[in-house]
């Protein structure tokens, strides 16, 4: 379905943002290894989380979890460490091209009775579940921190594990993440240097408050970044989070967003004329060149560049490996659709950089999301530079955040399907 989207001047709204569905498919793991006793809430409604609520409702022997990259991970260890069941585990043409090989290897090394059905090192896979040892297991933490957080999570009912991490780890926060929900319930799992030690046990059940979506509300600090004069108030965030991608606030910052906590889960944007004291954040002076390393926080990549070409600032991410193998190549995504409005970046296997100049193009521009959520809504940002912006597969943002389209347009934007 194509979206066409046009800016307001500014946008003034409250927003109730989603729950985290990072946080949701961990807890939905955790929850079941429990045996179901308490459940947490409020779950993400996305489909996301709906493939992974699905799959572990579900008896059938085939299950397909679409495009849910966590969902896969972490029901493939999963499935693997429950004794006595055996299920095809798949997912949509994109996921058959998703490398699982480096979770498989570390579950085959604790005893586990995984098959590909098709290609070697790619979903789908025929999975006869057992009870796992534990013990030392190795894994490289370069290509997904999901293949570790999908270790983490049974390794207690497999009897403990020390988890020895090979070169680069990306994406930590996400692995952070999961050993608070794991310590939340009940199970103390400890760093040591590039070690983590899960020691065996049971978790409790305990109720979980989810807090809402640090992913989702990138985007609306990116819109204040992009009109300055907009007045924005999200509702449901963690002054105290454990997402990672927190982070923005920070990241923001040298563009000129103003944030302070109205309470300790409203988060008020402020318009830059605003005059308001902000104990809590730090201010930066505005850059002109912006340089980061993106490695623990790719997701927020797509807005995070986008942003910048917006506002004609130059920048170097590195640290983006794993965008490849994405919902799409976001890499290749951002360079392509980007050139359509006149940003030329370059880009190598882990760097994206772009240099500040624009070269002028006309309206009525279709720039494609690629089945990508987070490009869907990082490219919607782009009708407050250019007239006539048209968001092809604009509805996959349904995979994270459903009402992003009305939620723009509760701030104003006009958004014609």
């Amino acid at each position: 379905m194509d979206y066409r989207v046009t800016a307001p001047a500014a946008a003034h709204c409250t927003l109730q943002l989603p729950a985290s569905k990072s946080i949701s498919n961990r807890a939905l793991i955790i929850n079941a290894l429990a045996h179901g006793k308490v459940s947490p809430s409020p779950l993400a409604q996305c489909d996301d989380v709906d493939a992974m609520r699905h799959a572990l409702s579900s008896e059938s022997r085939h299950i397909n979890v679409g495009p849910a990259g966590t969902a896969m991970r972490f029901l493939t260890a999963f499935f693997a460490a429950h004794d006595g069941r055996t299920v095809v585990l798949d997912g949509d043409e994109r996921m058959r091209h998703r490398p699982i090989g480096v979770l498989v290897d570390a579950l085959r090394h604790m005893g586990a009775g995984i098959d590909y059905v098709g290609q070697e090192g790619f979903p789908p896979l025929h999975i006869t579940g057992r009870r796992l040892a534990g013990g030392t297991v190795d894994i490289d933490g370069s290509v997904s921190s999901q293949f570790i957080s999908a270790l983490l999570m049974i390794a207690p009912v497999a009897g403990g594990m020390t988890l020895n991490i090979k070169g680069e780890l990306v994406s930590r926060p996400y692995v952070d993440m999961t050993m608070a929900l794991m310590r939340h319930y009940g199970v103390d799992a400890q760093w040591r240097g590039m070690t983590i030690v899960v020691p065996a046990g049971n978790y409790l059940a305990t109720p979980l408050t989810i807090e809402a979506d640090w992913s989702a509300a990138a985007n609306w600090l990116a819109l204040q970044a992009l009109m300055p004069q907009s007045m924005i108030t999200l509702t449901g965030l963690s002054a105290h989070s454990v997402q990672g991608d927190s982070a923005i606030v920070e990241m923001m910052a040298p563009l000129g967003v103003k944030a302070a906590w109205a309470d300790a889960h409203c988060l008020r944007l402020l318009p830059a004329s605003s005059t308001t004291p902000l104990p809590d954040v730090v201010q930066e002076k505005a850059c002109d060149c912006y340089e980061r390393d993106m490695s623990a926080t790719p997701d927020l990549v797509p807005v995070l560049a986008t942003t910048l070409c917006l506002r004609r600032v130059p920048f170097e991410l590195t640290g983006l490996s794993t965008l490849r193998i994405k919902e799409s190549d976001r890499v290749a995504a951002l360079v392509t659709q980007l050139a359509k409005l006149g940003y030329r970046l370059a880009s190598d296997e882990c760097s994206m950089s772009y240099d500040g100049n624009h070269i002028a193009t006309g309206g009525g521009v279709v720039l494609d999301a690629m089945g990508d959520h987070r490009m869907a809504m990082a490219l919607a940002l782009t009708a407050t530079r250019h007239s006539g912006i048209v968001i092809h597969n604009g509805e996959v943002v349904t995979k994270s955040y459903p009402l992003y389209w009305d939620h723009l347009a509760q701030a104003g934007f006009v958004v014609e399907r």
